[in-house]
């Protein structure tokens, strides 16, 4: 069947866990996404809102599954479907969360690079095709 990852990102979240040396900056922006496996290989970007189709990513968009994969792994290990929401928060000091509220894990996406990065945050400002 399809595995449906999806990217919920909800106004006004207050993020803990990020250690005790480094308080969370402010989001400025947050966007609910639902990221769809399809039969072809490909992956579905929808708005979580609306449902409707953003994009459909192909075989170059690597960082992206991995970086979904790392945080699906985790919820696999734990029981954990994979319907629960995801948040995708850029913030005001240039850094970009994917974080996964259902098990407390969180990928750093600035670390990977401006490139890395990119695959993501493109899909805050992205209109429906």
């Amino acid at each position: 069947g399809i595995i449906a990852f999806s990217l919920i990102s909800v106004g006004l979240v207050r993020i803990t866990g990020n250690g005790p040396d480094q308080k969370a900056a402010a989001p400025t922006v947050q966007r609910s996404l639902v990221f769809q496996d399809q039969k072809d290989g490909g992956v579905r970007v929808e708005d979580g809102v609306t449902g409707q189709t953003l994009t459909v990513l192909h075989g170059e968009q690597g960082f992206v599954r991995g970086a979904l994969r790392a945080l699906t792994r985790e919820r696999y290990s734990r029981g954990i479907g994979s319907a629960a929401p995801f948040e995708l928060i850029a913030r005001v000091d240039g850094r970009v969360t994917l974080l996964d509220p259902s098990t407390g894990q969180r990928v750093d996406l600035e670390s990977f690079g401006p490139t890395n990065t990119a695959e993501f945050t493109r899909f805050l400002a992205m209109r429906p095709e």
